[in-house]
């Protein structure tokens, strides 16, 4: 049976579409040139659309991002979720998952993360007006960083905080580097966050 398409339903559809514009908009475009304009005619809505989900094109990036980050932790927990210990085939199996999405949302992603990063810290005011949203991202990973070393018996040898923090802010050059270089430095930069964690 087709589930009715309810006022919710078609509100968070279009939330989606908003989204998955923006992503390639931003990616193709470079944060600073893409337009609000150009995100939504590539969804095929007006920019009032966009006024009625997000306030600013900061908030818009954000979103997106966060979305990128939220699929990004389902697809690692699928890998942890069943391990009892981190041994060599999980550290393979982790860095080819990484590699994938790295692949499949394309160097431009990884490169536009560091644009929006320099962005922020030429625009103090942008950067104090997405502070929140930014925090809330790291909170989120810190969580999933908690709930993994927990499922495994393990502890972390440094705060939850600071190692999302560390991750978030080597992700993109990571993936970025193994684009440029032709290198495959995911098991690498794996293997250097597991140094952080002592198993039982």
């Amino acid at each position: 049976m087709v589930e009715p398409w309810t006022r919710e339903r078609r509100l968070e559809r279009t939330r989606s579409l908003l989204l998955d514009a923006a992503e390639e908009v931003f990616a193709e475009r470079g944060f600073i040139p893409a337009t609000l304009d150009d995100i939504a005619k590539a969804a095929g809505y007006s920019k009032g659309a966009i006024y009625k989900y997000f306030t600013t094109k900061e908030d818009l990036f954000l979103a997106a991002s966060d979305r990128y980050w939220r699929r990004y932790f389902d697809n690692f927990a699928e890998v942890m979720s069943s391990a009892d210990h981190i041994g060599a085939r999980e550290l393979e199996e982790i860095g080819d998952r990484w590699r994938q999405l790295s692949r499949d949302r394309g160097a431009e992603h990884a490169a536009l993360g560091l644009e929006f990063s320099l962005y922020l810290l030429r625009n103090p005011e942008a950067r104090e007006r997405v502070a929140a949203k930014r925090s809330e991202v790291v909170e989120a990973l810190a969580k999933f960083i908690v709930e993994g070393i927990d499922r495994l018996g393990a502890t972390l040898l440094i705060p939850p905080i600071t190692f999302a923090h560390i991750i978030i802010a080597t992700t993109d050059a990571v993936e970025l580097g193994s684009h440029l270089d032709d290198l495959d430095l995911y098991r690498p930069t794996v293997e250097m966050y597991i140094s952080a964690i002592k198993m039982p």
